[in-house]
């Protein structure tokens, strides 16, 4: 019974050994120099994500806008309670203004969350009322003047930014190749590489400028882990493949301690215009928001802005993946946003880095909705023939009893 116990013990340790032994060691895909495992696009599921549907089962209508639920405020749940567009026959027909776009990205800020922005705002439905209301300040309503639809959201690659840069770009285009605004809800700050890219296809490069409100330049060419694209190197991408001149470049809000020097250096190089936020605490925010909004008349045919919400100081915009404090307030911000749609040929606008998940409090979000119908405020304001951003309406700004 021994002898038979050991013979077992002994055939089991040589098991392993045979099987060793007797395998192909012929390198794999995965023994590279450089350590990277690539794509299987043999895999069925390779690109199904950025597939269109077979709209073969779709009812019959006719191309334009329309509501998804039987209700017009209940049912699917929409960006401030629009009707949607499924494609450019719709935009077309429809005769649409904006299109507001989300975004789902967050695989290139480092952490999980901004991916949820769009869900978070479509939900916030009743902040501002929605733009049904006029906006008390002005007195119009951007509802009533526009014609804005939900278009859904890009096709994403969960696993990769730099495979879901071009889906974006696509749709982005498709926006403004109809003649409509695409306004896109994020979704982490890599999005301003395809989303300017996807307009300058349409208005020609370098005809189109940029008003980047952020706390971080966003422009870093190294320092991350070799990739190209990620929510701090968008603005690089966009320079070196000539989609947006430096001197058509507007930084403001930048801070805290990133870039250093060689990024100074580098905007400077590249004739950038920027305003920190020592210079706003120096010369005071309304000086700095005159020469923001006279550098953008000064700059190309058209203007895209895009809305990083960790630009707001963290006592109004805590959930977002990288805040830094002493930033703007948002009495600073809204008529800012406001008057550049107010004067500005407007081609396209992104509010990207809400991250709900670190917002516990609601304000972010909040803020981020306020910030989008401010924009769209302006855009309105323009398409009635208001030109002056700084216009208000004197009916709610003064009150009818001559101060003493």
């Amino acid at each position: 019974m021994t002898s038979m116990r050991n013979f077992i013990v002994l055939l089991c340790a040589l098991i392993p050994i045979w099987i060793v032994v007797g395998q192909d060691f012929t390198p794999s895909v995965f023994d590279r120099d450089d350590g990277l495992i690539p794509v299987n696009t043999s895999d069925p599921s390779f690109d199904p994500w950025s597939q269109l549907r077979d709209p073969e089962n779709d009812p019959d209508r006719e191309p334009g806008p329309f509501y998804p639920g039987r209700l017009r405020n209940a049912g699917v749940l929409t960006f401030f309670g629009l009707p949607i567009a499924i494609n450019a026959e719709d935009l077309t027909a429809g005769e649409v203004d904006v299109a507001i776009l989300g975004a789902p990205i967050d695989m290139g800020v480092g952490m999980r969350g901004a991916a949820l922005g769009p869900g978070a705002l479509r939900e916030s439905l009743g902040v501002g009322g929605g733009g049904g209301l006029p906006h008390m300040h002005t007195g119009v309503s951007w509802k009533r003047e526009l014609k804005v639809v939900d278009y859904g959201n890009s096709p994403i690659d969960r696993f990769s930014v730099e495979r879901s840069m071009l889906p974006v770009r696509e749709l982005v285009r498709e926006i403004a190749s109809t003649g409509a605004i695409p306004l896109i809800v994020g979704g982490d700050h890599s999005l301003e590489y395809p989303d300017v890219a996807g307009v300058a296809d349409i208005y020609g490069k370098e005809n189109v400028g940029v008003i980047h409100f952020d706390a971080h330049y966003d422009a870093a060419t190294e320092g991350y882990s070799g990739h190209l694209i990620s929510h701090a190197q968008p603005i690089a991408l966009l320079i070196e493949e000539g989609h947006v001149l430096g001197q058509n470049y507007i930084q403001v809000g930048l801070r805290g301690y990133w870039p250093g020097e060689d990024g100074f250096e580098w905007m400077r190089e590249h004739n950038f215009r920027y305003h920190t936020m020592v210079e706003i605490e120096r010369d005071g925010w309304d000086a700095v928001m005159e020469r923001v909004i006279a550098e953008a008349n000064d700059g190309p045919e058209y203007l895209y802005i895009s809305l990083d919400i960790d630009v707001l100081d963290p006592a109004y915009a805590a959930g977002t993946g990288t805040p830094e404090p002493g930033g703007l307030t948002t009495r600073e911000l809204f008529p800012l946003i406001r008057a550049l749609c107010t004067e500005n040929n407007m081609v396209g606008f992104e509010l990207v880095e809400l991250n709900p998940l670190a917002d516990p409090g609601y304000t972010t979000v909040m803020n981020a909705n306020r910030a989008v119908q401010e924009c769209l405020t302006g855009i309105a304001m323009r398409k009635v023939g208001i030109t002056d951003g700084n216009y208000l309406n004197p009916l709610t700004v003064e009150d009818a009893i001559p101060d003493p």
